[in-house]
């Protein structure tokens, strides 16, 4: 057996590359939507891993898938194919819009493979000079350089020296501002149904209809990121369906395999065939656990039940945060869809998003941000509505402890 020693928070300083900041905490035990550290500290989970555990911790069907896989097969090469990857794609492709799936290991893997595809695409069928990508301001698809560039971050893509070409960024929610850039020349928009990253930010009425519309009229691919709008986040098993606009090419990670990683980009065939033997791949893409797990959650998510039951507990949040609001007025606003919820700080305290996480942690529910002035919840799909009454008494006390 591996050989076990002690380890803290100092351990990281000692050994890892220094790109992360990470909490005190280190949580060793999961169940449902608790979680518990090193030092047996309780903690409700609302960040979900960054809406990855969708459905909590050591669900008792992923358990079991990933048990029941890990006695069978790990890996195979992409030499051949596997049963899960089967079985998962065409679960994909029959409750989609697609036809084809491409499965890799992180939502930025299958945007890279989502924004590769579109370029041969467009190079294949249009010609050589087809090749401008356009995405949006406070975007966000991944930290590849390539998916980080389309991302509309400056601070995440800049020091690395020259980027990949040929890519700009317009306004979210801003179709003029898509129209002073989309030419014939353009191969693809890429946008996520719901800015996450960004800050919890809403499409409004007409705006990715209207991105559809520009796509038809130039010949453009439009390109869904439901890298954390996707797998029931928002209440349906992805963002498209409830919005009546259906993409050319969607990416889907983070909750699709509830905590194992895993991607998928979903495409049709007339686009898929671009991507001929040879042109991409993926070692670990596919591979036999990943999808057996991966299948178990869109087993248990693709239900009428647990979908509804995204939008009745998205309420109980909405309900619960803007009572506290109206105690302590530290929001300007509550927004988002489903379980991807923004808390918005107002004016008096721009700025420290952070502060609220720490003060939450330190009463024992963990959040995330999105941004400097947005507290971000992405909890488990099923989580009991008693923890979230329960979490939501404790980001009270987190609250009350910062407001003055």
């Amino acid at each position: 057996m591996s050989e076990h020693f002690p380890v803290s928070r100092d351990t990281f300083d000692d050994v890892m590359v220094p790109n992360y900041a990470p909490s005190a905490v280190i949580p060793v035990r999961g169940q449902g939507s608790r979680v518990w550290d090193q030092q047996n500290k309780e903690y409700i989970d609302f960040a979900g891993g960054i809406a990855v555990s969708s459905l909590g911790h050591c669900h008792p069907a992923l358990v079991g898938a990933l048990k029941e896989q890990s006695e069978k097969i790990w890996h195979v090469s992409n030499v051949m194919t596997n049963e899960p990857a089967l079985r998962l794609a065409k679960k994909l492709v029959d409750t989609t819009f697609a036809d084809k799936v491409y499965f890799a290991n992180s939502g930025a893997e299958s945007n890279e493979a989502a924004l590769k595809l579109a370029r041969r695409w467009a190079i294949d069928v249009h010609g050589s000079d087809k090749t401008q990508i356009i995405a949006f301001e406070q975007g966000f698809h991944g930290r590849t350089f390539f998916t980080v560039t389309v991302g509309g971050q400056a601070a995440y893509s800049d020091g690395f020296g020259p980027k990949p070409g040929d890519i700009d960024h317009a306004e979210y929610n801003n179709l003029e501002s898509v129209k002073a850039l989309i030419s014939d020349k353009t191969c693809a928009i890429m946008v996520e149904p719901l800015q996450g990253e960004g800050g919890i930010v809403s499409p409004t009425a007409g705006f990715i209809q209207g991105l559809r519309e520009l796509c038809n009229e130039h010949n453009a691919l439009l390109i869904f990121d439901e890298v954390q709008t996707g797998a029931g986040r928002l209440g349906e098993l992805y963002a498209y369906m409830d919005i009546g606009v259906t993409p050319d090419i969607l990416t889907s990670a983070k909750g699709l395999g509830g905590g194992f990683p895993i991607s998928a980009m979903l495409t049709t065939t007339d686009i898929a065939k671009h991507l001929k033997v040879g042109t991409h791949g993926s070692t670990y893409g596919g591979n036999p656990l990943a999808c057996a797990v991966a299948e178990a959650v869109i087993d248990t998510i693709n239900t009428p039940e647990i979908l509804a039951g995204v939008k009745a507990k998205a309420q109980l949040y909405i309900d619960g945060l803007n009572a506290i609001n109206t105690k302590y007025n530290v929001f300007s606003e509550i927004r988002g869809k489903g379980l991807l919820i923004g808390a918005v700080l107002n004016e008096k305290y721009q700025g420290k998003a952070k502060d609220f996480l720490d003060a939450a942690m330190a009463e024992g529910v963990m959040t995330l941000v999105a941004g400097a002035s947005v507290i971000r919840f992405a909890p488990s799909l099923v989580i009991p509505d008693e923890d979230i009454i329960e979490g939501l008494a404790r980001f009270e006390k987190a609250v009350v402890s910062l407001a003055s």
